[in-house]
C-alpha cells in the first residue's frame, strides 16, 4: 500500500481540514484490513527480533491524538505480536513537581528506548506545544522571564527538531502518528463509553471540557505537525474514524520503516562457524554416549 499520502513532508504547511478522517483507501472491509494487519504483525515480530539481536539501533514510535481517537487500541492491537522483552510503552500524564523543576525534555530522555528495543510513547514531548499551549500553562513551567514571549512556540519547535535530529544521529529511528478523528466520531465514542459499563472508567468529565477547545487543539496540532515533520522524524496523519483502517495503516507504516532500517541477524565469521561446528559435534557425540 502507498503510504506517501499520509506522510507530511518537511516544511509543509498543513490544514487538518484537508485530511479526511473516514478515509480507507482501497481497503474494502474490516475483514480485509484485519487480514493484512495480521500479516504485518507477523513480519513486525521478525523484524523486531532482528533489531534486538543487532543491538545497534532503536525505534521510537510516538502516538498523539484527541481524546477517544484510538491510541490505546492501536498500541494494543498493532504491537500485539512483539516480545515484551524488546518493547516498552510509556504514557505521559501531567508533569510532576520534580519534572517541572527540569527542562521539558528531561522526562522524555529517561524514557527513551535502549539499543535493540522499540519504545512506544502514548503522548509525548508534543504535549508541551499542545495542551500547554491550548490552556496557556507555559507560565507555570518555571521558564526564564526573558523567553516568555510570542516566540516561545517557535523556540520549542526548534528545540524538538534539534532533539529528534540528535536521536536519529545517535541511532534512534522515529515515527510519529497523529490519529485524526472527527468531532462527530469522538462524540459517538464518548456516548459508547457512557453506555458500556465496562468502558465507564475510560470516561471523564474533563473529556467533555476539552471538547470546548476543539478548534484551538486543531490549530495547535496543525502548527506542531507543520513545524516538526522532519526527514528523519516524520509525521503521518492517520484517518481514524474507522479503527480497523487506522490500525492496518499504522502497521503498514511501521513495517515499511523497519524494512528500511537494514535489519538482519548478526553473522558469525569463519572462525566462529568452525568453533560452532566443533561444539555441535561434541553435543552429537554426547548423545551417542
Amino acid at each position: 500500500m502507498n503510504i506517501k499520502p499520509f506522510l507530511i513532508k518537511p516544511k509543509s504547511k498543513i490544514l487538518l481540514s484537508d485530511f479526511k478522517t473516514d478515509y480507507s483507501n482501497e481497503i474494502e472491509s474490516k475483514e480485509k484490513a484485519n487480514e493484512k494487519l495480521k500479516k504485518n504483525i507477523m513480519e513486525m515480530e521478525d523484524l523486531a527480533g532482528m533489531l534486538y539481536a543487532q543491538n545497534e539501533n532503536s525505534l521510537l514510535i510516538i502516538f498523539q491524538a484527541m481524546d477517544a481517537a484510538g491510541k490505546d487500541g492501536a498500541i494494543k492491537n498493532v504491537m500485539s505480536g512483539l516480545n515484551p522483552q524488546s518493547t516498552q510503552v510509556f504514557s505521559f500524564k501531567a508533569p510532576s513537581a520534580e519534572e517541572l523543576d527540569h527542562d521539558f525534555l528531561w522526562r522524555i530522555n529517561k524514557a527513551l528506548p535502549e539499543k535493540g528495543r522499540i519504545g512506544i510513547f502514548n503522548r509525548s514531548h508534543y504535549e508541551e506545544v499542545l495542551i500547554v499551549r491550548v490552556h496557556d500553562l507555559v507560565k507555570n513551567q518555571k521558564i526564564p522571564e526573558k523567553f516568555l514571549n510570542d516566540n516561545i512556540w517557535k523556540m520549542r519547535f526548534n528545540q524538538i527538531n534539534n532533539f529528534e535530529s540528535y536521536l536519529y544521529e545517535t541511532g534512534t529511528y522515529i515515527i510519529k502518528f497523529f490519529l485524526h478523528i472527527s468531532k462527530e466520531e469522538q462524540k459517538r465514542r464518548f456516548i459508547k463509553r457512557i453506555e458500556d459499563p465496562s468502558k465507564n472508567w475510560k470516561f471523564s468529565e474533563d473529556d467533555i471540557n476539552e471538547r470546548k477547545y476543539w478548534d484551538k487543539y486543531q490549530k495547535c496540532y496543525q502548527e506542531a505537525i507543520s513545524n516538526t515533520s522532519g526527514k528523519h522524524a516524520p509525521w503521518y496523519i492517520i484517518p481514524s474514524d474507522k479503527k480497523w483502517f487506522a490500525r492496518f495503516l499504522i502497521s503498514e507504516i511501521i513495517v515499511k520503516k523497519m524494512r528500511a532500517m537494514g535489519l538482519g541477524y548478526p553473522q558469525v565469521d569463519e572462525n566462529q562457524k568452525e568453533k560452532l561446528n566443533l561444539i555441535k559435534e561434541k553435543l552429537l557425540n554426547e548423545e551417542k554416549c
